[in-house]
């Protein structure tokens, strides 16, 4: 149950920017405060910015973007960057749908949608060909946003699609069936590499990889990569990796600096130049069934997560993207300047 003291504060009352002052006097009225010099007073900035820029709208694909979030190791991040890039793109202006095919639920729980046993879910689309229409809500609290809830029953769908006509091609056949128009489907895959995963990325177009900036933070990668050839090869040709995104990012510590700079080395020109901290928020926000967008818009999270979503988008429509300056190219550009890092 949400507590209106986690959602008033933030959410209403957002941190203003500079000062002006009062008419008659000799000071300009331009003259920024002193605030707007300190860490705190940039970041208050910026997310005035941010919020202004999240009723802006962006280009909207020509076709709905089907991206697969997916990496097999736990904890780096794949739920919370599903749930935050969903409600980013629909705050600003995109129909999305989020597919939870993580049998824990987690996707479902922090967009505020009951998953309890007997409520419908993607268990029943992928082993009893329910129809997806059935099953999607709508989210609480974002407009244009839905779900497709996972359940417990979820659990056992490994084991029962294998004996099933066409176990790899479930998801994808409902997803085709799907006659609502949507811009954005993001399918939160669970933390390994079975038959769930596969129907993702046979189903999907795209894959985005959460990389946490910590140890170890590619090891394993290598057999995920592996599997997307594998399918791509023999199920799905359209299927690529198309955005790395790097979380749990910590600019105080030199190791988090080490791994960007590697996983930027490795993948070039697929890795998103926005970033996400780590964030007592983003963290927290689930426990209220929330993302961190309504549960705290200002946030450094919520911010990172906005401009993540603003990247994705501008490239899908072939747009260059600078965290620092917005839209400054081509997509195709941003790959010759970057030919040859892999």
């Amino acid at each position: 149950m949400r507590s209106d003291a986690n959602i008033a504060g933030p959410m209403t009352e957002p941190v203003p920017g500079p000062r002006t002052e009062s008419a008659g006097e000799d000071v300009s009225r331009e003259t920024p405060s002193p605030m707007d010099d300190t860490p705190i007073g940039r970041a208050a900035q910026l997310a005035v910015e941010a919020l202004g820029r999240a009723g802006e709208g962006l280009p909207r694909p020509e076709q709905t973007r089907v991206m697969v979030i997916a990496n097999q190791k736990g904890g780096v991040g794949k739920t919370t960057t599903t749930v935050n890039l969903a409600a980013s793109l629909a705050l600003h202006g995109a129909r999305v749908l989020v597919i939870d095919l993580d049998p824990q639920g987690n996707a479902s729980t922090a967009l505020g949608i009951d998953h309890h046993a007997e409520v419908p879910s993607i268990y029943d689309v992928l082993v009893e060909s329910k129809p997806l229409a059935e099953v999607v809500q709508p989210v609480p609290d974002v407009e244009g946003l839905f779900c497709a809830p996972a359940t417990i029953d979820l659990a056992g769908a490994e084991i029962e699609l294998v004996s099933l006509v066409a176990r790899e091609s479930r998801l994808q056949r409902a997803i085709q069936a799907y006659e609502q128009p949507l811009d954005y489907i993001l399918i939160d895959c669970p933390p390994s590499l079975g038959l769930l995963t596969v129907n993702a990325l046979v189903a999907g177009a795209e894959v985005l990889i959460p990389i946490q900036c910590e140890y170890y933070a590619l090891e394993g990668l290598g057999q995920l990569l592996r599997n997307v050839d594998l399918v791509r090869g023999h199920l799905n040709p359209r299927l690529h990796v198309s955005t790395i995104l790097l979380t749990m990012y910590d600019g105080r510590t030199r190791l988090a600096s080490q791994v960007a700079e590697e996983v930027r080395s490795h993948f070039g020109d697929e890795v998103l130049r926005t970033s996400i901290p780590r964030s007592v928020r983003i963290s927290e926000a689930p426990s209220y069934g929330q993302t961190v967008l309504t549960y705290d818009p200002g946030s450094s999270g919520a911010l990172s997560y906005f401009e993540a979503a603003r990247e994705i988008a501008l490239r899908g429509v072939g747009v260059r993207y600078d965290v620092q300056h917005g839209a400054t190219g081509t997509q195709k550009d941003q790959h010759t300047m970057t030919e040859g890092i892999q």
